[in-house]
């Protein structure tokens, strides 16, 4: 049994605790929470030398600092995502984790949706990507934007496919509840003219969750929520073939937890690394960086007296 501490009790840690409680793999060792009324440890420091693992689900400004000090005193890590607030503390991490002989798994979620599991062994030659994640507002996880919050999740799972940074972004985003960006509209363009274009809302009046593919001859459509992938097919007879794809549904955060436990018990490379978190890191970054571009255009453009 892996000895495996929380860090971080709060809306989404809960949901650690129950799949580490639940997992037949690991022992749920250590609760640690800042708010005594949430666990009976408040410092992490106080899991070093009695636990082989640990999940991190603490704000995203704090990740370095817990990670790091795990991860030297020989603790192996699942950190939720994004792995850190910028790409210099998630390549410390990273040189941590390699110096320690440590796994860094980042909590890229979706990557184990049974549904996109299935759309990386359907993909060929993506050309298009339309991609719409949808929430309505919760005060959770207001210390980031809605990109590090939410479109991340589509980054990674683009970026995956597509296997290469892209060589292009545009964007452009708002503040509306809150004092960061809470809607942002994307276009990624790849080195082989692959184009992405994602919109994250966390100020929609439902929930949505889409992903739309579309590859030489097929139009892959994905529902992250209902775990579901419908295909389209365009025979040599120019005839539209239809299939639904056999997905068996599952939680993805228990397969994540599992291919945690594989990665500590093996010592190989977990499916969502430091390396591939960074990368996805950094296209967010560039996405804000444009927004930011943008919202200077508008503001100036608003300062010279335009009016609708």
């Amino acid at each position: 049994m892996i000895r495996t501490a929380v860090i971080g009790a709060g809306q989404f840690g809960q949901n650690h605790v129950r799949v580490v409680r639940e997992s037949q793999r690991a022992e749920l060792t250590f609760v640690v929470d800042v708010d005594p009324a949430r666990a009976a440890l408040t410092d992490f420091r106080e899991v070093i030398g009695k636990v082989d693992a640990a999940s991190i689900a603490t704000p995203t400004t704090t990740h370095e600092e817990v990670a790091s000090a795990l991860l030297d005193a020989g603790i192996d890590v699942l950190v939720e995502k994004p792995v850190a607030p910028d790409v210099a503390a998630a390549e410390r991490l990273i040189a941590i984790a390699a110096r320690r002989g440590r796994i860094l798994q980042v909590g890229h979620l979706e990557r184990f949706n049974p549904a996109v599991i299935e759309l990386e062994r359907r993909a060929t030659l993506p050309l298009f990507f339309e991609i719409h994640r949808m929430n309505v507002f919760s005060p959770r996880s207001l210390d980031v934007d809605v990109v590090l919050d939410l479109m991340i999740h589509d980054v990674d799972v683009v970026l995956g496919l597509t296997r290469v940074a892209p060589e292009e972004v545009r964007a452009a985003g708002v503040r509306i509840l809150s004092g960061k960006v809470d809607i942002a509209n994307v276009r990624l363009q790849f080195p082989n003219g692959c184009i992405a274009n994602l919109t994250a809302s966390r100020v929609s009046t439902e929930r949505v969750r889409k992903l739309r593919l579309f590859q030489p001859q097929q139009y892959l459509s994905l529902d992250y929520t209902r775990q579901d992938l419908a295909i389209f097919s365009v025979g040599d007879n120019r005839q539209i073939g239809f299939e639904q794809a056999a997905v068996t549904k599952s939680e993805p955060l228990a397969s994540q937890f599992a291919s945690f436990c594989d990665a500590v018990e093996s010592r190989n490379p977990p499916k969502c690394s430091g390396e591939s978190a960074r990368l996805s890191l950094g296209v967010a970054l560039s996405i804000l960086d444009k927004i930011e571009e943008h919202s200077e255009v508008v503001s100036r453009s608003l300062e010279a007296g335009w009016k609708p």
